[in-house]
C-alpha cells in the first residue's frame, strides 16, 4: 500500500501570509500537473517499489483492472469570479477524499460521511459512479460484466452552494478509472468531464487545480491554469439555502446588452491578469459583472446586500460564487481576513440569512490519487 500527500496543503486557519510564490503555466499544465498534483498508478506502484517486503501482500487486481482499490481527493471550486461568468474558476482548500473498492458482483454500495450524509443515492446515477464508469467504458471499450462498487465518501465540500461539488463528484470518479486503467490523461479527463458536466469551468479547476482560464473551441475543452500566489486569500459565505445551478441558469436572459458584454470582456481580462502578477487592487473592479449577477438576484435578493457588506469591509474583490447560494470574497492580509468575515456575519443577520463562514486558501493541486492498492 503506498500513498502519496499532495505538496503543499495551506491550512483553513489563519496564518502569517507569505511571499508571491506563483509562477504561470502554459498549455502544457493539461498533460504535466504541477507538483503535488494527482499521480497516476503506474507512478504509486512505481514509488513503492523498494519498500520493505514484510508489509502485507497487496491483493490482486481483477480482470482489467490494476488495483482493487482507489483512495482520491479532490478539491472544491469556486467559478465564474464575477466577470469571468463559465470562463474563469479557482481551486478552494475545501476537499472530499472518496474510495472505491472493486466489488465482483453488480451494484453500488455507498457509505458517506460529512456533506451529502442521507442524502446522496447509492446507485448507477450517483454522480461519482456516473464518472467512474464512463471512464471506465473510454478506457476499456466497456464495462466489464458483473461488477460493482464500495464507495465511501468523506465529503466537505457543501452540496448545491456554489462551490463545485458536483464538478468534484465529476472529477473523482474520472481520476479513480484512470487509476483503476492507467488509459486517460488530463486533456481526456477534462473532456469526458465537461461532457458529464454540460459546462468546463469548475471541472477544469478542480481537475488542474490553481486559478484556470478555460472555454470550449470547437466542441473540445481548451485550459489554461496557473498558481495562485500565497498572499491570496478568501472568505466565503456559505448559507443554509440551497440553489440548484439549473433553476440560477433559467434566470438568465438569452441576450445581454452590447455594452454589458464589453463591460464584462475588460473586467475578466483584468482578474486574470491581476491575479497573474499579484496585483489584486484589481479585483475589485474586475469582480463586478452585468451577465449574470444582477439577474440571478432576483432569485437570491439577499445577494446584493453580501456583496456590498464585503467591499465595503475592504474586500479586494467579491462575487457571487458559481450559481450561488455561496458568496465569495477576496483579501490579503488577516486584518482584512477579519473585517470581511465580520461584514458577511453582520450583512447575513441583518438578512436574516444563516449560514457558515469560512477562510479558505487557494489550492494549487488538483485532484490526485492519494493510494491505490
Amino acid at each position: 500500500m503506498v500513498s502519496r500527500a499532495p505538496g503543499e496543503h495551506a491550512s483553513r486557519e489563519l496564518e502569517e501570509l507569505g511571499e508571491d510564490d506563483g509562477s504561470a503555466l502554459g498549455a502544457e499544465a493539461l498533460s504535466a500537473p504541477n507538483e503535488g498534483d494527482r499521480v497516476t498508478a503506474t507512478e504509486l506502484v512505481a514509488a513503492g517499489a523498494g519498500e520493505s517486503s514484510g508489509a502485507a501482500a497487496e491483493p490482486e487486481p481483477a480482470g482489467p483492472f490494476l488495483h482493487r482499490s482507489v483512495t482520491v481527493e479532490v478539491p472544491a471550486t469556486t467559478a465564474n469570479l464575477g466577470a469571468g461568468y463559465d470562463a474563469l474558476a479557482m481551486a478552494l482548500d475545501l476537499v472530499n477524499r472518496v474510495t472505491v473498492e472493486l466489488l465482483e458482483r453488480p451494484g453500488v454500495e455507498l457509505t458517506v460521511e460529512g456533506e451529502g450524509a442521507g442524502t446522496l443515492v447509492g446507485d448507477g446515477h450517483n454522480r461519482f459512479v456516473v464518472a467512474l464508469e464512463t471512464g471506465v467504458r473510454w478506457a476499456l471499450g466497456e464495462l466489464p460484466e458483473g461488477i460493482g462498487w464500495r464507495v465511501t465518501m468523506k465529503n466537505a465540500i457543501p452540496l448545491a452552494r456554489g462551490l463545485g461539488s458536483s464538478a468534484a463528484a465529476t472529477v473523482a470518479g474520472l481520476v479513480a478509472a484512470d487509476a483503476f486503467t492507467e488509459k486517460l490523461d488530463d486533456r481526456r479527463l477534462l473532456a469526458l468531464a465537461c461532457e458529464i458536466e454540460g459546462h468546463p469551468d469548475n471541472a477544469a479547476a478542480a481537475l488542474l487545480g490553481g486559478f484556470v482560464v478555460v472555454t470550449m473551441v470547437e466542441g473540445r475543452p481548451e485550459a489554461i491554469r496557473f498558481d495562485v500566489p500565497r498572499a491570496l486569500r478568501a472568505v466565503v459565505f456559505i448559507p443554509q439555502r440551497s440553489l440548484a445551478t439549473s433553476a440560477m441558469r433559467a434566470s438568465l436572459p438569452h441576450g445581454v446588452p452590447h455594452r454589458d458584454a464589453v463591460f464584462n470582456v475588460g473586467r475578466a481580462a483584468l482578474t486574470v491578469a491581476g491575479i497573474a502578477s499579484g496585483h489584486y487592487e484589481v479585483l475589485r473592479a474586475g469582480t463586478e459583472d452585468r451577465l449574470h449577477e444582477p439577474y440571478r438576484a432576483a432569485a437570491y435578493p439577499e445577494l446584493p446586500h453580501l456583496v456590498r457588506a464585503a467591499r465595503d469591509a475592504g474586500a479586494l474583490g467579491a462575487c457571487l460564487s458559481g450559481a450561488g447560494s455561496s458568496v465569495i470574497a477576496f483579501g490579503d492580509s488577516m486584518s482584512r481576513l477579519a473585517d470581511i468575515q465580520q461584514a458577511f456575519a453582520g450583512a447575513a443577520a441583518d438578512q436574516e440569512i444563516s449560514g457558515a463562514i469560512e477562510i479558505l486558501a487557494p489550492r494549487n493541486a488538483g485532484a490526485f490519487v492519494v493510494e491505490a492498492r
